[in-house]
């Protein structure tokens, strides 16, 4: 791809409000373009981050057997009302609820359960049917009184929502330890040093407690408590501020090591419900067990948000020029610079060309513009690779890591064993 004409690009923009770094620096840098207070458009490079979320946790949910699946947004009352969420005080702050020309109510989703719990109303019937799990990547509409922080927290959403059924409550609590092993291979992957798994409360999805997966960070929401272990012990304690009890002494309640709480701010990038049998009893929807009772099926919910993780990961990967992707989600893994004019395009279009046939993805700034501009829009975007071809690098191509400050004369073939290794 070239820059000259791909769309669209970078933008020398002011801010007059004081808006977020995820913001400003993916508005900026062209990933995304707000069309109303909690509503963004993903631009190209932006909808290519979000692709690459999205293969890595298509590939981990794959791995444990769920199937991928899209569900409507557009939902009837009457479902909703089985489980009485409808008129639910908490659920009718956040859910978009109106009437068609026929008088007839729909609500848009903010999350799925009702709907899967109908789908499996017609195809479940036996435990042989069981244990279904199923998975979409979808909009989803929350009545945000304030949406905030740019798009950690918005009206319109991209959420990746995966639903497990279940013949016993221990069949489902494996496969919801199976599903938190896998979101921490998520979010290893797309790049958090660390990711904490968190007790929390259920909110409007259910009564039990539920498990948040936060990336500590000072712009967070959330307040954290956590077990300050310091290589003491291997306690995993960690619990949302909002459900914590915590001991006088400010000792773990965790752990017998001697080891304190610590808090901190935190942003949420996941997290998973395990719903029991409160939506199959509420929906009517049972399977005949061996023994030929009808027995109600188990049910939990997990949810990863791909737009949420693109401004988490600019939140922690940033410094003051822009954005630090990590390799796994970068939109593209090389930007290519040339300068100095029509001989050196010739050369500049001979290493575009061996990146695509090497499979690198590369941005190509071929614009006739200086090479401060063209140096500035590399660091702004973020890509891993800075590559230029110049009279400077003579035969040679420059090299230089995004996060490094040091640059590298090599030959093409070293360039390419370099990006290939990471």
């Amino acid at each position: 791809m070239r820059y000259s004409t791909f769309f669209p690009k970078a933008r020398k923009q002011e801010f007059k409000e004081d808006l977020s770094t995820n913001a400003i620096l993916l508005t900026k840098g062209g990933f995304i373009d707000q069309l109303m207070a909690g509503s963004y458009t993903l631009l190209p490079l932006g909808f290519r981050v979000v692709e690459n979320i999205k293969n890595i946790i298509r590939e981990e949910l794959n791995a444990e057997g769920a199937q991928e699946l899209l569900m409507p947004l557009l939902h009837p009352r009457e479902i909703w009302d089985q489980t009485g969420r409808w008129s639910d005080p908490e659920v009718q702050k956040i859910m978009y609820q109106f009437k068609d020309v026929h008088r007839r109510e729909y609500g848009l989703s903010f999350t799925h359960e009702e709907i899967v719990m109908n789908l499996l109303s017609k195809f479940v019937k036996s435990y042989k049917d069981l244990p279904v799990a199923v998975y979409h990547f979808s909009t989803k509409f929350r009545n945000e009184p304030r949406a905030k922080s740019g798009i950690l927290r918005t009206r319109e959403f991209f959420m990746k929502d995966l639903y497990s059924a279940h013949a016993t409550e221990a069949d489902m609590a494996d496969y919801y330890n199976k599903i938190k092993d896998a979101y921490i291979r998520v979010f290893k992957r797309i790049g958090f040093p660390e990711v904490k798994v968190v007790e929390a409360a259920g909110g409007v999805f259910t009564d039990k407690k539920s498990h948040e997966f936060q990336i500590v960070s000072d712009v967070g929401e959330d307040e954290i408590l956590f077990c300050d272990r310091k290589d003491k012990c291997e306690c995993k304690f960690a619990q949302n501020k909002e459900i914590y009890k915590g001991l006088p002494d400010n000792k773990c309640p965790g752990c017998s090591d001697g080891c304190l709480i610590k808090s901190a701010r935190a942003i949420e990038v996941g997290n998973i419900f395990p719903l029991g049998t409160k939506y199959s009893e509420a929906q009517k929807v049972f399977y005949t067990d061996e023994g030929g009772e009808q027995k109600p099926i188990w049910f939990a919910s997990y949810g990863i948000g791909p737009t949420r993780v693109i401004g988490a990961l600019v939140e922690v990967f940033h410094d003051e020029r822009g954005i630090i992707w990590p390799k796994s989600v970068a939109p593209f893994q090389v930007y290519l610079i040339s300068l100095d004019g029509k001989s050196i395009n010739t050369e500049a279009q001979k290493v575009y060309e061996t990146l695509n046939e090497n499979n690198i993805e590369v941005l190509w700034d071929d614009r006739d513009t200086s090479a401060g501009e063209k140096f500035a829009n590399a660091d702004l975007l973020g890509f891993p690779y800075r590559l230029v071809v110049s009279e400077k690098s003579g035969d040679k191509i420059e090299l230089k890591k995004r996060e490094e400050g040091k640059e590298e004369l090599l030959e093409a073939s070293q360039v390419i064993s370099k990006i290939n290794e990471g």
